[in-house]
């Protein structure tokens, strides 16, 4: 894999972080849009992984779009308006439909400035821990541009479409501490507390049964723009393929008996 995108596993947590500091984390550039594909193929086909975490190398989270590859209209920024929309749809958009995919959740632990894209890749995770020196900014109109990435899709489904629209139609960025009590984050912690903290939250996922909390991240995401009768049909199928598990019956028994359970995602 590239080291582009780091790719570390301690037990049945991994770690990406992004690492292009010298340019704060572009993530238009192919290497690291292959990358985030790999991994996550990766990381699905592994049962050994239960949770992911995702932040960025040096001071930044990620700066989203290359502006210098804008400004020299070089890469997927580059040639006619049919180039440049394949693009984006062949380039940085398939970052969304790779993380919309990963079967494990995903903690983004936003370490530094989230700018464009960058903060629309906090949204595609499950659950963001913010560092106090973190910003968020769906700042595409302050280039004259709009979110190529899916923000319009994400960001709403996190903060809700007025505070999404007072980013998207501003483009100003929002500190930490506001991007807790917007919803955008869970929880502000100071930087050499954050990736312990986000460990600590890994770990508290991991504990669980591996193939119940995929199920359970997969009805989260398809709940999004399935109809309830829908969702509901789909849980119901999901629910009987739990009951079947050895896990399900170790941890009733574990439940029962009053002692952690060992779960081996079978």
């Amino acid at each position: 894999m590239t080291d582009a995108l780091l790719y570390e596993q301690d037990g049945s947590i991994v770690t990406l972080t992004m690492n292009r500091p010298d340019l704060r984390n572009p993530i238009s550039e192919p290497d690291m849009i292959d990358a985030f594909e790999a991994a996550v193929h990766r990381i699905n086909g592994d049962a050994s992984v239960r949770v992911v975490i995702l932040t960025g190398a040096g001071s930044a989270f990620s700066s989203g779009g290359n502006v210098k590859h804008m400004r020299d209209r070089t890469g997927m920024f580059g040639g006619s308006p049919t180039q440049i929309r394949n693009g984006y749809r062949h380039g940085i958009q398939r970052i969304p439909r790779a993380m919309w995919e990963l079967e494990v959740p995903a903690i983004a632990a936003v370490n530094g400035p989230a700018i464009g894209a960058g903060c629309d890749l906090t949204c595609m995770c499950d659950i963001r821990i913010a560092s106090t020196k973190a910003q968020f900014a769906e700042s595409f109109a302050k280039i004259g541009i709009i979110p190529g990435d899916g923000g319009a899709w994400l960001l709403p489904r996190v903060v809700g479409m007025s505070r999404a629209s007072e980013m998207a139609f501003t483009g100003e960025p929002i500190d930490a501490q506001t991007a807790l009590a917007w919803g955008l984050v869970s929880r502000v912690v100071e930087p050499e507390q954050l990736l312990d903290s986000a460990r600590q939250l890994a770990q508290r996922i991991a504990v669980n049964p591996p193939q119940a909390v995929r199920m359970s991240k997969r009805l989260l995401r398809e709940g999004q723009h399935m109809r309830l009768d829908s969702l509901l049909e789909l849980s119901a199928s999901m629910q009987a393929l739990a009951h079947h598990t050895q896990d399900h019956a170790e941890a009733v028994a574990a439940l029962l008996e009053k002692r952690p359970g060992t779960y081996t995602g079978s």
